[in-house]
């Protein structure tokens, strides 16, 4: 008898903290993770009631199995993003003949004809989108950016060579100017194209005020092949295609 009250005292004194901090029992024991009864009845709590009140805990690691498993590819190549593959390289060498041929006669080499093909060709990849509304839209921010870019590289090499330090001043007109017009979007094209304008310019300091016109052709021709292109494909090839999860609904 005198065994059995020493050994209550005792676990009197181990739950002594957990009353004084207003925790109960039941959770003192969930700390411990003691979940059963089995568990409980070893720490002085014969009741098997109290189980109920103990919240079970989440598991906090994943097995092996699970960590290493590959995630599943839920989308698939289907025939719509094959045509609108086709129909990209289509536009994209379209692009490149059209002005290639239209800058042979105002070039005096071919890396400058080369030059305006190539950013004829970034420009219909740029506007080249899934839908019409997106190819159009991505078509007129190209072209804003584009016009604000012409006309800050034309009026400066108009009367001024290529600097580095008045190209850095263009650029942050450029980003002034696409911000009061309120196409914040188009900051970053225009300091992109402000940027290679003038590194072309510099290239050929002969006739560095052409370099705006001439990327300003290009653009032109880029994005209106690339806007057909899109607009025909999305009209009569891809419209008959089975939907694919990748693409949103045409417009």
């Amino acid at each position: 008898m005198h065994t059995q009250l020493d050994i209550s005292v005792s676990r009197l004194i181990v739950l002594r903290p957990t009353f004084q901090t207003g925790e109960t029992v039941s959770g003192y024991f969930c700390r411990f993770r003691t979940l059963s009864p089995a568990g409980l009845r070893q720490w002085g709590n014969a009741d098997p009631n109290v189980r109920k009140l103990v919240q079970p805990q989440p598991a906090r690691h994943l097995s092996r199995a699970r960590r290493t498993q590959p995630l599943a590819i839920t989308q698939r190549f289907s025939l719509r993003d094959f045509a609108y593959t086709v129909e990209l390289t289509l536009a994209c060498l379209t692009t490149f003949w059209i002005i290639t041929g239209i800058l042979r006669p105002f070039v005096e080499n071919a890396s400058d004809n080369l030059l305006g093909g190539m950013w004829a060709v970034v420009a219909t990849v740029f506007v080249f989108r899934g839908t019409r509304d997106q190819s159009l839209s991505a078509g007129i921010s190209r072209m804003i950016a584009t016009c604000v870019s012409f006309a800050l590289c034309l009026a400066y090499l108009l009367f001024l060579p290529f600097n580095p330090a008045g190209m850095a001043a263009l650029i942050g007109i450029g980003t002034v100017s696409t911000m009061l017009l309120r196409r914040r979007n188009e900051i970053v094209t225009t300091g992109i194209t402000t940027a290679v304008v003038m590194v072309v310019a510099a290239l050929s300091p002969a006739h560095a005020w052409r370099q705006p016109l001439l990327r300003l052709l290009d653009t032109v021709v880029g994005v209106t092949v690339g806007l057909m292109f899109a607009w025909i494909g999305s009209l009569f090839f891809r419209n008959g295609l089975a939907d694919s999860p990748n693409w949103e609904k045409q417009t």
